[in-house]
């Protein structure tokens, strides 16, 4: 009897450890994808997602928020809010507006929303402490920076106006970064970067220094390697990624340029977002006309790109793409199709092998809760 009770006690144990390895498997495999949208069509607004790492399925679809064109989204670095542009020309009369949520177990709770100061907000930008929130109104041409309160709630914005630095274009303020003590702003319509020095709590909009691209590039994204010492500007409208290296003296001088489209390509197409794999070792954008993610290799000595593919997005217009937490997966919005792609990605070698796609309305960003 005693010999029977201790094999059904070491059964239980077992069981137990089999149980909790398997919950704590799942909790690892899993993470919450939001994803904003147009909502000029069927979709409501903001989309809420389970993802799974080890097969790349997004289920438990729902709507985690009800606002009008959530197009750009970003997860403060704390995890606790979200914020999201909504991006049209109507709130206030002629600005576009921005909502601070509160995340609760994947839930978003509405904190405030505010005017961006400028019409049609396409991006958002967050310091590593959350303090500042910077916004950039395309159509305004200008970057409203909030200071964020204790609750996550966006106040006491400071206005950076582009659209009295050229007078002959027009400003489209479409990203904005902070790093290394500074704010860095790409200006479409400019052709410029501009890199303003924080002060007081906001930023030094006197003292910019400014990097001029060639006319009708349109710098739009842009991303930083993981110590700073590169940075890479992926321009619209001649479909180029422009590399920049840092100097002994904090500058950034460019490196190369190269092109993101196939050499055998005759149609139009512009770039719109760009990524880099948490280990810096590949680089990746997206075109929008060509329909294709271009793959690139990053020297790791250098920063110099070395193209070594490009994948068919299997939709139309691809926007924002995301990498996945665990680096297996990397996903496109494709706005005109309507659908959301899923690529296994070879960690490796860079490469994207297709798995799987899903419908949903007007998707343009992706942004993963981790």
């Amino acid at each position: 009897m005693n010999k029977q009770i201790g094999l059904l006690l070491a059964f239980v144990v077992l069981l137990l450890i089999c149980l909790t390895s398997c919950e704590m498997k799942n909790t690892q495999e899993t993470y919450t994808l939001f994803v904003g949208t147009y909502t000029d069509g069927d979709s409501e607004g903001i989309y809420r997602y389970t993802f799974n790492t080890e097969t790349g399925q997004l289920t438990n679809k729902t709507v985690a928020a009800t606002t009008g064109n959530p197009s750009f989204l970003k997860i403060s670095p704390n995890k606790e809010y979200l914020y999201a542009v909504n991006e049209t020309n109507t709130y206030d009369g002629e600005n576009g507006s921005v909502t601070a949520f509160k995340i609760d177990n994947g839930q978003l709770t509405t904190l405030n929303t505010v005017s961006s100061f400028g019409a049609h907000p396409c991006h958002i930008g967050i310091s590593d402490d959350g303090a500042m929130v910077a916004v950039s109104n395309y159509s305004g041409g200008n970057v409203a920076v909030f200071k964020t309160d204790v609750t996550g709630k966006l106040v006491t914005p400071q206005v950076v106006d582009h659209t009295l630095l050229d007078s002959t274009k027009t400003s489209h303020a479409h990203s904005a970064l902070f790093s290394q003590g500074k704010l860095f702003v790409a200006d479409l319509g400019l052709d410029m970067l501009r890199i303003y020095p924080f002060l007081g709590g906001g930023v030094d909009s006197a003292e910019a220094k400014v990097h001029k691209f060639p006319e009708k590039a349109g710098p739009r994204h842009f991303v930083f390697s993981k110590d700073d010492a590169i940075l890479y500007v992926i321009n619209e409208l001649n479909s180029t990624i422009t590399a920049y290296k840092r100097n002994e003296t904090g500058a950034y001088g460019v490196l190369e340029t190269q092109s993101t489209l196939d050499k055998d390509f005759k149609g139009d197409s512009y770039c719109a977002d760009i990524r880099l794999s948490s280990d810096g070792r590949f680089l990746y954008g997206s075109n929008r006309g060509e329909n294709t993610i271009v793959i690139f290799a990053v020297d790791q000595a250098t920063g110099k790109l070395s193209m070594i593919g490009r994948e068919d997005v299997r939709g139309d217009w691809p926007r924002n793409f995301n990498i996945d937490p665990s680096g297996n997966f990397l996903l496109v919005a494709n706005q005109r199709s309507n659908n959301i792609t899923v690529y296994k990605r070879g960690k490796d070698n860079g490469t994207l092998t297709f798995t799987h796609e899903l419908e949903l309305p007007s998707p343009v960003c992706l942004e993963f809760l981790d």
